[in-house]
């Protein structure tokens, strides 16, 4: 038996273990995927997390993003970051660095798929496709949007209102600007991110059966730049985003990033908030107090909760098409939201 059970070895989970061995706890990771694994995202890390990530000893290479761009046929504001810059970096890269860090200190990684958790006073165990079962003190669901250890430990709750997904494809282009450009149309947002010397992606965000392409000819100046550019990746998607749950903990079974309840991407800051929620689980745990965490969750979660629903909302009402100029017309308040969201 170990000590933390992580269930999902993407980021948050390999971060998640990471924390566990720098606490000085025994982990194991269980994910049925290999590496590297890919998703759909906007790939742009905000300052706050690098610096997260550096404080786990990791420093992934990509391309500086110097700060967010909102734009909206030819109106534009930008904010450049104040304190430190981020940077975009492929999803692939990032878990790649995350996955040798987590060897090197000494997490155990196992390929399996977990379909049932059990747990009692002392222990959750975790039964896996191939007939094993893994036991530790401790269980951590890290496995994303779909988790199945939400379900399983009865936290999951229905999901209401509109339903948002996302697309993601990368350019053989050159970036053109070290912002993140996020394009604001009437159906859809586009976020271009750049992602190396001559890479970027763009992901679009909107409802259901948004359609990529079409999106990305509603913005013109975009679709100019992207003519005739290699497509280096095959179109990813990822959504619904909108997960509710009763709460983050069960017993001795803890929610950390997407699985542990995602409004929306439509502001690019769920490594930053999953790494945050990574470092809060394991230090509740190490302190022997993990009934905490569901405080700690809602403490470094509030920011991104509270601003990620508003302009959810906003984007969903008759306002949509006001963001942008209202941004431009109040620089002072839309860089207050962007660094709030940065830190």
């Amino acid at each position: 038996m170990t000590d933390v059970l992580v269930v999902g070895g993407g980021p948050i989970g390999l971060a998640t273990a990471i924390e566990a061995r720098m606490a000085g706890l025994s982990v194991t990771v269980v994910e049925p995927r290999g590496v590297p694994i890919d998703k759909a995202c906007g790939e742009g890390l905000m300052p706050g997390a690098l610096a997260a990530l550096e404080r786990l000893g990791i420093d992934p290479p990509g391309h500086v993003i110097a700060g967010i761009s909102y734009q909206a046929g030819d109106r534009r504001v930008d904010h450049a970051f104040r304190h430190r810059l981020g940077r975009g970096v492929r999803r692939t890269t990032l878990h790649r660095v995350l996955a040798e860090r987590a060897e090197a200190v000494g997490v155990e990684l196992v390929r399996g798929t977990v379909d049932a958790l059990q747990q009692d006073d002392d222990s959750a165990s975790a039964r896996l496709t191939d007939g094993t079962t893994r036991r530790a003190h401790w269980l951590v669901g890290a496995d994303g949007l779909h988790s199945t250890v939400r379900t399983e430990a009865g936290l999951a709750l229905p999901v209401r209102g509109t339903r948002r997904f996302g697309l993601r494809r990368h350019f053989a282009a050159a970036p053109w600007n070290e912002f993140v450009e996020v394009h604001w149309t009437p159906a859809a947002e586009l976020y271009v991110t750049p992602v190396g010397d001559g890479e970027v992606g763009v992901a679009v965000l909107g409802p259901q059966h948004t359609d990529y392409d079409e999106a990305v000819r509603s913005v013109p100046a975009l679709a100019d730049r992207l003519r005739d550019r290699a497509i280096t990746t095959s179109t990813r998607g990822a959504g619904p985003f909108h997960q509710r749950t009763t709460a983050r903990t069960a017993g001795r079974v803890i929610l950390v990033g997407d699985a542990s309840g995602y409004v929306d991407a439509i502001t690019g800051e769920g490594i930053r908030v999953g790494l945050a929620q990574a470092r809060v689980a394991i230090e509740c745990i190490a302190a022997g107090n993990p009934a905490r965490y569901e405080r700690e969750w809602r403490r470094v979660t509030r920011n991104f909760r509270m601003l990620t629903s508003g302009l959810v909302a906003l984007g969903d009402s008759p306002l949509r098409s006001a963001i942008v100029p209202l941004a431009r017309s109040l620089p002072g308040v839309y860089g207050a939201v962007v660094e709030r969201l940065a830190r």
